[in-house]
């Protein structure tokens, strides 16, 4: 059995609620050609955004099941409150219904903002309760109540970890909104390419010196792209916490938490040096299957010589990993990481 762990999924444009529009907050045009948001929009590039075309998409590649993340558009950061709620509600609706039309072809996630936490933590409560979800997914980085951008990895989140292992959930931490917190000209693309692994390096660097691993025993949460630049940065993280203890008196070593078995990382690196580098310094059993579809900087076919699992297949080839170990990647540590037994699909 192969399951994607990442991926994504668009509402049809009948599907967005009017109000999604009348008010800019997000809507796709109806020859389903451009999502737009705002004075924002972004091509739709492959037809398997939608869910007759992902399911085609799936089984002309084997991929048995596939867990679709929220829409970093829907992420909600800095939006007034009501405008959040009712968008939020739109988008863990929409995610609950793919998850209970198709329970065998996919695991759904569900997000909250932050900003606004009480809301978030009754939003927890509905889509584990009343939705059946049990994954939540939480941008790198949010704009609190004083218009600052911070990790959600800060301590003003903690409250929604705590419900979070109340629940036992996985996690995805994704990262969005880089051209909002970079003072640099939005140009080559670099907000995409650069800024959003500096993003996941960001929050994995607090998580992990603030112990949340330990903290929070019973949350397993997953670092999209492979968390790149935080797994190559991990020596100058440890060199800076040896240099300047007067700076992390109160926090943890970083080596603590290296390779901790509820820390994931998703294979989305693109080349297999770097899976390397994730396989020696996590292991192997802490990487989950990615492929970030349907994107072109997912791992997907069309884009030069990309194809779903091509990373893997060539790590095989060069002999970073086993078949076995690609195997598990693709099955057993999607399953650890979303807490599910592999009977749940029987």
């Amino acid at each position: 059995m192969r399951i994607n762990g990442h991926g994504h999924i668009l509402p049809e444009p009948f599907q967005i609620p009017k109000f999604m529009k009348d008010k800019k907050l997000f809507w796709v045009d109806d020859d389903k050609k451009f999502m737009r948001q705002g004075n924002w929009s972004r091509p739709i590039t492959n037809t398997g955004f939608f869910l007759k075309d992902k399911l085609e998409w799936m089984n002309q590649h084997n991929i048995n099941h596939a867990v679709m993340l929220c829409l970093s558009q829907l992420y909600c950061n800095g939006w007034k409150k009501q405008n959040c709620i009712d968008a939020i509600t739109f988008q863990n609706d929409f995610n609950a219904s793919i998850q209970r039309d198709y329970p065998e072809k996919f695991t759904c996630g569900f997000v909250v903002q932050p900003l606004y936490m009480e809301h978030a933590l009754s939003e927890i409560d509905r889509c584990v309760n009343t939705l059946g979800l049990k994954l939540l997914c939480l941008p790198t980085h949010f704009l609190n109540k004083k218009g600052e951008w911070i990790s959600v990895s800060e301590p003003d989140v903690d409250p929604i970890f705590e419900l979070a292992n109340k629940h036992g959930l996985a996690i995805q931490v994704h990262p969005y909104d880089a051209e909002k917190m970079i003072a640099l000209k939005n140009q080559y693309w670099r907000f995409h390419l650069i800024w959003m692994m500096a993003q996941c390096a960001d929050t994995l660097h607090l998580f992990t010196l603030r112990n949340l691993p330990n903290k929070y025993p019973k949350l397993r949460v997953c670092f999209a792209h492979g968390g790149m630049l935080g797994i190559a940065n991990y020596g100058r993280r440890i060199q800076g916490f040896d240099g300047r203890p007067d700076i992390f008196e109160t926090l943890q070593d970083p080596r603590k938490t290296l390779g901790h078995k509820n820390l994931y990382f998703d294979t989305l690196v693109h080349d297999s040096h770097t899976l390397d580098l994730l396989k020696k310094r996590v292991g192997v059993s802490q990487v989950v299957m990615g492929l970030d579809d349907p994107f072109p900087l997912g791992e997907i076919d069309g884009v030069g010589t990309s194809y779903p699992g091509r990373v893997l297949d060539y790590a095989v080839e060069t002999g970073i990993l086993t078949k076995n170990e690609k195997k598990d990647i693709w099955h057993k540590n999607v399953l650890d990481w979303l807490g599910l037994k592999k009977e749940y699909f029987l």
